[in-house]
């Protein structure tokens, strides 16, 4: 079945194909089948959103500083004494990545230590590997030394908006707390805080309140059946997903070295780490509404463009967080950033989105700025997200790439 997707305000459109068949596998090497490995641990332990992002930025960090201490191709990110030339940097990735991985989730440790004896048992014992090991934990444990006081264990303290005696909805908001947590290179989770949404009374605003409205309800009369089937596909477990995914393949289509993976990787990771914390500080700094709540009171935001919708509801649930700005726009902004730093400009290797739960499941894309592209879109098509967050939040990611690229495991040569 073939559907026909509107983009960018569905100005433009894109072709993208539901399918039953299986992707092609990836090449894969230690760095992607640990990426994976992390990503079957928490889902086993039911570990998503902030914390998932950085136990993946904490282990590909931890990998990356592992080969580049054997291999000498990247910088590290922390460096754990002299060089060991002589070391496994296989076996030393995947020891880093089973260190980092017994300490965030435990509770997943026989599935762990399964992957590791698959990851080396065809390495022969001896010196390499045995320095290969050694030399793993350590850049594991320097890692897990750094994000120790990084503040995303810091009390929930989220103070609610209200008045003295007046009910709200009691469900505490989402890791809260990451608003204030270290970022990865960064100097602070403010760096690049973009400015307020546009005001209620503005042009602007009802442009994005009118568009959501219409298109996003949850018995929408205007958005398409294509565009229902997007927004039904990208679960938040898919959305996490795709990002790996992508990077796997379009890593399998250029055959990158093992050092330049395990850059990839973790830059890629430490990125998305910084979203959580980035969009946070911004999202808790403006605290703004989201279109359930700005459409069910259109007529207190003194607009005469915005008209109240008193039954209006999203197709999608609601995050527990505010609206601005958009956390799948800046995850789609920061990992182009790293694609495109890699990649070159614009990659054109196809891309295979696959269900995490129904493996039968895809979506196909000529390229991945498509699948960026149908990421923040269905925020709107589901109706939880107006098109200025969108925007705002692809712009903060591409900087916050930006930095890391220009900043974090650099070249040696």
């Amino acid at each position: 079945m073939t559907m026909s997707l509107a983009i960018a305000r569905g100005i433009s459109a894109v072709t993208v194909c539901l399918t039953v068949a299986m992707a092609p596998a990836a090449r894969a090497d230690v760095i992607t089948d640990w990426n994976q490995t992390a990503m079957a641990v928490m889902k086993a332990a039911n570990i998503g959103g902030n914390p998932w992002s950085r136990n993946m930025a904490m282990m590909h960090v931890a990998m990356s500083d592992a080969v580049n201490s054997v291999q000498n191709k990247y910088a590290l990110y922390e460096p754990v004494g002299a060089p060991a030339p002589g070391a496994s940097a296989e076996v030393a990735a995947a020891a880093a990545a089973r260190s980092v991985l017994l300490q965030q989730v435990p509770g997943q440790k026989a599935q762990i230590e399964r992957a590791f004896e698959a990851s080396t048992k065809d390495i022969p014992d001896g010196a390499p590997k045995k320095e290969g090991i050694a030399l793993g934990e350590r850049c594991a444990a320097a890692i897990i030394a750094d994000r120790a006081s990084d503040g995303t264990s810091a009390p929930d303290t989220y103070r609610p908006i209200t008045s003295p005696g007046a009910w709200i909805p009691t469900t505490a908001p989402l890791f809260a707390q990451y608003a204030q947590a270290k970022p990865w290179a960064m100097k602070s989770a403010d760096q690049v805080r973009p400015p307020p949404a546009p005001d209620l009374k503005s042009e602007a605003y009802a442009h994005d309140y009118n568009e959501t409205k219409d298109l996003g309800a949850a018995k929408s009369t205007k958005r398409t059946a294509e565009q229902t089937a997007a927004v039904k596909f990208w679960s938040q477990d898919n959305l996490g997903a795709i990002w790996q995914d992508a990077a796997r393949q379009l890593s399998d289509a250029k055959k990158l070295s093992l050092a330049e993976n395990a850059r990839l990787f973790a830059l890629l990771n430490m990125g998305i780490a910084n979203t959580f914390i980035a969009d946070w500080d911004a999202k808790f700094t403006y605290n703004r509404w989201r279109p359930m709540t700005a459409i069910r009171n259109g007529d207190q935001d003194g607009n005469d463009a915005t008209e109240r919708d008193a039954g209006w509801a999203p197709l999608n649930s609601n995050p527990m967080h505010p609206e601005y700005p958009s956390q799948a726009a800046i995850i789609a902004g920061v990992c182009m950033g790293v694609y495109e730093a890699v990649f070159g400009p614009n990659p054109a290797t196809p891309i295979v989105a696959t269900d995490v739960v129904d493996p039968k499941l895809q979506r196909s894309f000529a390229n991945v700025r498509l699948v960026s592209d149908e990421v923040q879109n269905v925020r709107v098509w589901g109706g939880i997200h107006f098109r200025t967050s969108l925007e705002v939040g692809y712009k903060m990611g591409r900087k916050i790439a930006d930095f890391l690229v220009d900043t974090s495991l650099k070249p040696t040569g």
